[in-house]
């Protein structure tokens, strides 16, 4: 599905109630508040009505589409665009390419749209081969120091099994206890090898979690970057495209926001061959919980 079958299938609001009613309640509506089956009414706006409690609602009710001024035309197509775009794309991109009236709506409108992209179910382990990485993020800043300069960036930890699924993580520091935590919570103990660079703090990280057979380290610091099947350049393409996105798409974010953004790129990145990519994701808006104005900018 593309931008123009979103025009084509979904332009009316009548179509777009259709399909969240679909992916709302694949076996048929119930109610929101005793989940027992209910009636349509025939009325403009497609309400419900459950005679056991006498309430009505919509397919809206509850969801990201709640009392939103937008149509939900311009919700589907941003959507889209969110989808589609590989290395994301901007809320000022969003604002001119839909015609929405101001940037603090079209703002509020992308991180909506990324908390519904958050994993509900993280619990399961990656294993096979499972390479583990750190990156830094936040700009260039002259005139204070090197290292100055890198203790102020952000840190994020890649984990990314290979043939499988990414995950990114918005970190305080890359100490050995925190690389510890994230791998323990993230790896399985049936892991068949962990790869990493030779960054001093991984080998006690490997040890708290009793990795130490199975964690091979690849030498960057002397360039070098591949030996047989020992490197860590799968889960170092997933960081290009994450830093494509900032320097190329957003260009400034905040570190509040910072983990919303790493959603986004690994629910995209995860589901990047998947055809239902699009559905998949209203899905998920459907079912997510709302996100506030006044919570997104505590």
């Amino acid at each position: 599905m593309n931008l123009i079958d979103v025009h084509t299938m979904f332009a009316s609001e009548d179509k777009c109630r259709e399909l969240l009613v679909r992916l709302r309640w694949p076996e048929g509506p119930t109610c929101l508040r005793c989940k027992l089956p209910v009636v349509e009414l025939e009325t403009a706006k497609q309400l419900f009505y459950c005679k056991a409690c006498d309430y009505q609602f919509t397919v809206t009710s509850g969801t990201v589409f709640n009392d939103t001024h937008l149509s939900l035309f311009k919700w589907f197509a941003a959507i889209m665009l969110l989808c589609e775009a590989k290395k994301g794309m901007s809320a000022c991109q969003i604002q001119r390419t839909l015609g929405i009236g101001g940037y603090k709506t079209a703002w509020y409108l992308c991180h909506r749209i990324r908390s519904a992209m958050v994993e509900a179910d993280k619990g399961w382990m990656f294993d096979g081969t499972v390479e583990v990485d750190e990156t830094f993020v936040g700009g260039k800043k002259r005139g204070i120091g090197q290292k100055r300069a890198k203790a102020e960036k952000q840190v994020v930890i890649g984990i990314r099994q290979r043939g499988g699924d990414l995950r990114f993580f918005h970190a305080y520091d890359v100490k050995s206890g925190t690389l510890a935590r994230y791998i323990r919570e993230n790896i399985s103990t049936d892991v068949d090898m962990i790869v990493t660079d030779d960054y001093p703090a991984y080998k006690g990280a490997m040890k708290s979690n009793d990795f130490q057979g199975r964690h091979k380290t690849i030498n960057h610091s002397k360039k070098v970057y591949v030996v047989g099947d020992i490197h860590t350049n799968t889960v170092e393409s997933a960081f290009s495209l994450l830093k494509r996105g900032i320097m190329g798409t957003w260009h400034r974010l905040s570190a509040n926001h910072l983990a919303a953004y790493l959603e986004e790129m690994t629910f995209r990145f995860n589901r990047r061959n998947r055809s239902d990519l699009f559905l998949d994701t209203l899905r998920h808006m459907v079912t997510a919980p709302v996100l506030t104005f006044e919570k997104l900018t505590a």
